[in-house]
């Protein structure tokens, strides 16, 4: 309940020091910086699942390379 209490404080004074509209834009800023920062995270794993693709078929590629030709 403290925290209720807490956040709703903060949102007041927000609205007293800044007024109603610019405390909308910080909020807005805040979901735009929330949101960005979950396609960077989404970003970190495809990068990653692109690098372990990458290596796998890599691998692949140089043990097709490596091995002698045979089909003449």
């Amino acid at each position: 309940m403290l925290g209720l209490y807490l956040v709703v404080a903060i949102v007041l004074l927000c609205v007293a020091y800044a007024g109603t509209e610019e405390t909308m834009r910080l909020f807005a800023y805040l979901d735009l910086q929330l949101r960005f920062a979950w396609v960077r995270f989404r970003m970190m794993l495809m990068r990653r699942k692109l690098k372990r693709q990458l290596d796998k078929s890599f691998a692949e590629y140089r043990n097709l390379k490596e091995q002698p030709n045979n089909d003449r």
